[in-house]
């Protein structure tokens, strides 16, 4: 590992990972931590627990803002494992001279996103930092959830499985990206950030047994599909041309050379389950988003490996992203 912490080991990508593995995993280590869930089951397979921090710039963008963020990306992890979000703690560390007009704006949204949860906020903490010490604000939500379905684990995956994703990927990297950039797009682009819950709830009220869910924040499709291929050993072979992708986001990746799999989302998450329930699935999947898509199948050709397979009959690895792709997007 590098001597000194760059912005590459925040990306969600193999730098973040051996991060966490190498510091954090290694002093920490106990058997629900090393489960590597977006949340952790606790109490005996009754309660999920969850916590993240966001550092977004710009606060404000398309789609949403910090607030809602806060309160989505939590709940989502906790949404993840099957659970309902019920009890939350927010953390926010504030930088003096802040807006209170922008503070009011955030918390409104924090508390719209809540609503839209079924959660409710039971503590939390503020502390104000001297100007130039940190930029604008910083948010802590921590979640407890309370499980519906359970057995949901990224280890369990197996041959038995096709991948689905929930809508069209990108749109929150891209978003972040133009707006920091202060570039003018004449398009709908706008963040994908949304609570997830209402669509597990659902697939779970129809009876779709659930292997496996992540939402592919940083890092993209791309990362999730590769923490699964390491956490299953397993070969995931995904279809290129059933990834949906919008087309401003392609542009978007045409003209800065990005890949539309590594962008960050807040609002789509990746699915496994048996083949036999994938169409169910994915009719329920597509009640919410028309662009819902099964775009992988698991499988032994290789070990640990993501594979990329084109309409061309050519294959390529798909590998977990690298290098200072794009900071502060969560």
């Amino acid at each position: 590992m590098q001597k000194n912490i760059t912005l590459a080991m925040g990306n969600g990508g193999e730098e973040n990972n051996e991060l966490i593995r190498d510091i954090f995993y290694k002093a920490f280590k106990n058997e629900i931590l090393e489960q590597s869930e977006d949340a952790a089951v606790i109490e005996n397979g009754k309660f999920v627990l969850s916590t993240d921090s966001f550092t977004v710039s710009p606060l404000f963008f398309n789609g949403a803002d910090i607030g809602k963020l806060a309160i989505c990306g939590t709940c989502n992890d906790l949404a993840m494992m099957g659970a309902k979000p019920k009890y939350m703690t927010v953390g926010v560390i504030i930088e003096e001279g802040f807006a209170t007009r922008d503070l009011q704006k955030i918390v409104k949204s924090m508390q719209k996103e809540l609503a839209n949860n079924g959660a409710i906020v039971v503590s939390g903490d503020t502390k104000v930092m001297p100007k130039g010490t940190i930029d604008k604000i910083i948010i802590n939500t921590t979640g407890v959830g309370e499980i519906l379905q359970g057995g949901i684990s990224s280890n369990n995956i197996t041959t038995n499985d096709f991948i689905l994703v929930s809508r069209d990927i990108g749109c929150h990297g891209a978003t972040i990206f133009t707006a920091r950039e202060g570039m003018e797009m004449n398009s709908s682009l706008e963040s994908d950030c949304s609570s997830l819950f209402p669509v597990i709830k659902a697939l779970i009220d129809n009876g779709v047994k659930i292997t496996a869910m992540r939402d592919a924040t940083r890092g993209g499709l791309s990362a999730v599909l590769n923490e699964w291929a390491k956490q299953s050993q397993i070969c995931i072979e995904v279809e290129e041309d059933s990834i949906p992708v919008s087309s401003e986001v392609f542009g978007i990746c045409e003209m800065l050379g990005f890949e539309a799999t590594s962008l960050a989302n807040e609002g789509t998450f990746c699915l496994a389950v048996s083949e036999e329930q994938s169409q169910k699935a994915l009719e329920i999947l597509k009640e919410f988003h028309e662009n819902a898509a099964v775009i992988a199948k698991v499988t032994d050709r290789y070990k640990e490996k993501v594979v990329l397979n084109s309409s061309y009959g050519s294959s390529r690895f798909l590998e977990s992203p690298t290098g200072e792709l794009l900071p502060r997007i969560c």
